[in-house]
């Protein structure tokens, strides 16, 4: 079981008891270390898969884990809690959230539907958008959140009218939050920490059962998970964690990297082992990652190395602007297929923002490159799926009223927002939820008998579902909301390519429910919808499609490529502009680091001399300066746009001339040329 294993990772699946910390370099087979090790505890060990914990940041990571360790071991392993962190908080709750007030169906708000509520919040509260944007507003309380900060505790801690506002929406979404048996995603950390604090003896039941514990990515976690982790590992101090501070990319998110940096301070009698031999890349891509990530001073000092071949030199692509960058990498990826035998899912274009990815998928559609984008509409975020997960969390939540707002008309039944004002007064007045005022409609004045009566069919309809929820699997229940309430004949009275496209949505929507039978030890409608809820497109990405894959950098973490390309390496752009302090610059230096790392054969570094950004139509930035921290000789310089290859000549020589003949082209084409600064 053991022979895929160096003697240092060995070392790391062997050492079970205690505190340890495995500092895995990028690329040094960690998940192998950690499969092993789970494997090592059950069969060497004798430990029962029950007494085991693993804490992971992905579904994708969990998964694989799971998959990984059920391979070593021959069977399934349904009994480990295998999980991210907030998956595992999730379960807890359904378990022993009733200690803090919640119930077992409580439903899990996505981002949209926090944005829904504190504009519902905002409103009761007579507080503008323009005053207090609510995506702001959203930000905010997630960070306190996540510094485990209430409601009453960031009022007194901030200062100014804005923080004022945020803090009177924070205490006042949270009671929407509460009335409706709903929590967001940081809620299930701040909660699932609340309950074991609040709670000895379900802490000690928990400490009770979990004899080792595992945590994957640990120079990623927050406070919370912090606090998570330790309350959990403070008995038996079986805690084996694993990162790299070298890729601690989440600060701006309350990633704190000093939970990695102070580990042995927290536990004394930690062991700590180093995995720095590099599977993945070639000499010259790890020179380069080590190069750079060397001029940080917060870290942990490591010294990676490869039985790798050297591989070919970096090569640095310069575009005259954003278009011409993206034209130039797209000629690397035909000149690298001509080659090889690369196929296009052996390509990754990495950007430092979102907004940089327009001008790259413009020229992939101009050439008919396939390609995928991380980060675009989710599956689960589509309107179709969205209403059938809405029917889904009302059959197990009625008091979920965002939920019973968006399907209350859908398909259409005449229902319309006036008539649902009234209900929401009468409700109001009479102190019952909405969902119970539908079954009162005959009582609300204003109404008439046919609409009341459509309002007490969706009630019953509603009901007789929630009856079934007992009877019936998860997915025999979709099956049957989907029939009943004619979901998909509505789509299919409109013959557009569009409702198809809808139709076969909600089929693979049921078809994924039945899968989630099929695997599931807990296979209750309440688990579904938490896995659901969780979910992130990195989840939904499949390696094996052959498309050209574009991401940011962030997105990024945790995969690799043959072949990656890392763009608008700009100053103000990477780093970022906003970059504030030593600090931050660390931080973008370690997300360079490790877009360095993704790459396993070949990396693309590419800027161009003009970007169009922020409103301006040229706006000019020295190459970023992490491309100087890169030794030259690893470094070979391709410039198709310019006569000369020398990267760091005066803009006054190579970059002039480049600018002076897109102005000639833009004459040319009878386009006024832009004011050059």
């Amino acid at each position: 079981m053991f022979d895929a294993l160096n003697p240092v990772q060995l070392d790391a699946v062997r050492c079970t008891d205690g505190p340890l910390l495995i500092l895995s370099g990028a690329g040094s087979g960690k998940t192998r270390v950690i499969t092993h090790r789970i494997a090592h505890l059950i069969r060497e060990k004798g430990v029962s898969a029950s007494r085991i914990m693993a804490l992971t940041f992905t579904n994708k990571a969990a998964g694989e884990m799971k998959e990984r360790v059920e391979k070593l071991l021959g069977g399934a392993m349904r009994s480990m809690w295998i999980g991210t962190f907030h998956a595992i908080s999730a379960r807890i709750l359904r378990r022993e959230g009733h200690w803090i007030g919640y119930e077992r169906d409580f439903v899990i708000y996505d981002t949209s539907d926090q944005l829904t509520v504190i504009r519902e919040a905002m409103s009761n509260l007579m507080i503008s958008e323009d005053r207090c944007p609510p995506k702001s507003a959203r930000s905010r309380i997630s960070y306190a959140k996540n510094g485990y900060v209430d409601p009453e505790a960031f009022l007194s801690s901030g200062s100014g009218p804005f923080a004022e506002d945020v803090a009177k929406i924070y205490r006042a979404y949270q009671q929407i939050m509460r009335a409706r048996n709903a929590m967001d995603f940081d809620d299930l950390l701040v909660n699932v920490v609340a309950l074991f604090q609040q709670h000895a003896g379900v802490l000690e039941t928990y400490q009770d059962r979990f004899h080792y514990l595992l945590v994957d990515e640990y120079q990623d976690t927050n406070h919370l998970q912090y606090m998570l982790t330790k309350l959990l590992a403070a008995r038996r101090r079986n805690l084996c964690v694993v990162g790299d501070d070298d890729q601690s990319i989440y600060q701006w998110r309350g990633a704190d990297i000093t939970n990695i940096l102070n580990f042995e301070r927290d536990y004394p009698e930690a062991k700590v082992i180093r995995l720095e031999q590099n599977y993945r890349s070639t000499q010259t891509i790890l020179k380069a990652a080590a190069a750079v990530v060397k001029h940080n001073r917060t870290r942990k000092e490591k010294n990676l190395w490869t039985e790798n071949d050297a591989g070919k030199s970096i090569s640095v692509l310069q575009g005259v602007d954003e278009r011409d960058e993206a034209r130039q990498a797209l000629s690397a990826i035909e000149k690298e297929r001509a080659e090889g035998r690369r196929g296009f899912g052996d390509f990754a274009l990495l950007y430092r923002t979102n907004a940089q990815s327009r001008a790259l998928e413009d020229e992939l559609r101009n050439a008919g490159i396939p390609y995928v984008i991380i980060g675009g509409l989710r599956f689960y975020q589509r309107r179709e799926i969205k209403d059938v997960l809405a029917y889904l969390k009302l059959v197990a939540n009625p008091r979920d009223t965002l939920s019973l707002r968006r399907i209350v008309n859908v398909p259409k039944r005449g229902i319309g927002d006036a008539t649902m004002l009234k209900v929401q007064d009468f409700a109001i007045e009479k102190k019952i939820g909405l969902y119970d005022a539908l079954s009162r409609a005959e009582e609300i004045v204003g109404l008439s008998n046919a609409m009341a009566g459509k309002l007490k069919t969706f009630h019953q309809g509603i009901n007789a579902f929630r009856e079934q929820k007992t009877e019936r699997s998860v997915d025999q229940l979709a099956q049957e909301i989907v029939a009943g309430v004619g979901y998909i004949e509505d789509l299919q009275k409109d013959r557009s390519d569009e409702s198809q496209t809808r139709v076969e949505n909600v089929r693979e929507l049921l078809l994924a429910i039945e899968e989630f039978v099929e695997r599931s030890e807990d296979a209750s409608l309440e688990a579904f919808l938490s896995e659901v809820s969780l979910f992130t497109d990195i989840d939904t990405w499949d390696e094996r499609q052959d498309v050209v894959t574009l991401m940011t950098l962030h997105s990024a973490k945790g995969l690799e490529f043959p072949v990656v390309f890392i763009t608008g390496l700009e100053e103000g752009l990477f780093p970022i502009i906003r970059t504030d302090g030593e600090s931050d610059l660390e931080e973008e230096r370690r997300l360079f680091y490790v877009g360095i790392t993704r790459a396993r054969q070949r990396l693309y570094l590419c800027y161009a001399l003009q970007r169009r950004r922020w409103g301006s139509p040229g706006y000019e930035a020295p190459p970023s300066r992490f491309l100087q921290e890169i030794p030259k000789e690893l470094l070979e310089y391709e410039s198709a746009s310019s006569d000369d290859d020398r990267p760091f000549q005066s803009r006054s020589g190579r970059t002039q001339n480049a600018l002076q003949r897109r102005k000639a082209r833009k004459e040319k084409q009878g386009i006024a040329p832009s004011v050059e600064k």
